[in-house]
């Protein structure tokens, strides 16, 4: 079945639920949350990529998300994702406890991520990103955003096994929301199976996104619908992890999906 990556964020500014879960307490408490909704997987992050953010120092970084990590080791044992570009802290949170490096620049922002990663012998998310986070949404284009995101994402793929990191640990996002126009959020999803065919599992995360809104006046609150139906449209054209907000949802969602892909190709 396909599985469901929790979200966490230990912010105050990230785009639906910054400051929510920005204490310890409170980070825990919705990672108890995520987990008895069925989450596979925990991915932490302690810094905004929302459209316009500005990067924060690896000191405050890891002030935020390490002590949330130390103790969801001691309390689970489900794979915990480190949501991060910077490989210092990187290296702090998988000492603490992570399992995989969840890198919205693929390794590109740090050098030395990958020979992390593959050090370690963790599992790594690498995302196709137009940009940097303060200005992707400027003015993002594309000929073939398909091809062209296709293309970046073998290149990344092949970088990280040329570091030593095991394929079979080893995801790819079409980062959705990060760098693209509303058309090409779609479009990628239309034909996401362009992308399984490179051979390694695809991580969809459209949660709540701005894409998904019904007009430019609609909150990221009221997007639920929407990202249940981008998440089993996801499913239905390969995708193997969906990052979500809504953990519950998501799940009886693609829940679905699922049975109806296996109905639809019984012998796969």
């Amino acid at each position: 079945r396909t599985a469901v990556m929790g979200i966490l964020n230990v912010t105050p500014d990230s785009f639906y639920d910054g400051g929510r879960h920005a204490t310890l307490d409170a980070a825990l408490a919705q990672a108890r949350v995520l987990i008895a909704e069925g989450a596979d997987v925990l991915d932490v992050g302690g810094e905004s990529s929302r459209p316009g953010s500005q990067p924060i120092s690896v000191d405050e970084e890891c002030s935020r998300v390490i002590p949330v990590i130390t103790e969801l080791r001691r309390e689970t044992d489900r794979p915990i994702s480190i949501d991060t570009t910077k490989a210092v802290v990187a290296a702090e949170a998988l000492a603490h406890g992570a399992d995989v490096v969840n890198d919205i620049s693929a390794g590109r922002f740090d050098p030395t991520m990958l020979d992390l990663v593959a050090a370690h012998g963790a599992g790594i998310v690498l995302m196709h990103m137009q940009g940097i986070p303060a200005t992707m949404q400027t003015a993002p284009r594309y000929d073939d955003v398909v091809a062209e995101v296709g293309a970046f994402l073998r290149e990344r793929a092949q970088a990280a096994r040329a570091a030593g990191i095991d394929p079979t640990r080893t995801w790819l996002d079409p980062g959705l929301g990060f760098g693209k126009r509303r058309q090409d959020n779609v479009t990628l999803l239309a034909h996401l199976d362009r992308l399984t065919a490179l051979g390694l599992p695809i991580l969809v995360g459209a949660s709540r996104k701005r894409f998904l809104a019904a007009d430019e006046h609609e909150p990221p609150a009221h997007r639920l619908a929407a990202s249940l139906a981008a998440a089993a449209l996801a499913v239905a054209q390969g995708a193997s992890i969906i990052r979500t907000h809504d953990v519950g949802a998501t799940r009886r969602a693609t829940a679905i999906a699922d049975a109806l892909a296996r109905a639809a190709h019984p012998a796969s």
